[in-house]
């Protein structure tokens, strides 16, 4: 079955900035909403922005104004762009489509030091 490949994460000083990929070129990104979202250790999986096919987004409080959720049709990516990164950001990064109908690949990691 698909599954998606996500890229990106790393460790970074609270403030700092990162951008993860996610590669979507085994699927037609063009009939999904596509989303990104994050797990924090012991806590469950957290819907972070999502983006649809026209580019309407949506996105969780803690993230709206500070990340931004794009994608590359051309490079069958999308992007999460997060900035002002704060030490409870720190959690594995996926994407899925809105409905995390698609297998979870085995995302990023995003840690945030204070």
């Amino acid at each position: 079955q698909v599954q998606l490949e996500e890229s990106g994460g790393g460790l970074v000083q609270a403030g700092g900035s990162l951008r993860l990929a996610c590669d979507t070129s085994r699927i037609f990104v063009r009939l999904n909403t596509m989303a990104w979202y994050r797990q924090a250790p012991g806590k469950q999986r957290e819907l972070v922005a999502s983006i649809t096919t026209y580019g309407s987004t949506i996105y969780a409080d803690f993230a709206r104004g500070r990340f931004t959720i794009s994608t590359d049709n051309a490079k069958n990516t999308v992007y999460l762009q997060m900035n002002s990164l704060k030490p409870e950001d720190t959690a594995v990064y996926y994407c899925n489509t809105d409905r995390g109908d698609l297998n979870w690949g085995q995302g990023t990691q995003v840690t945030v030091s204070s």
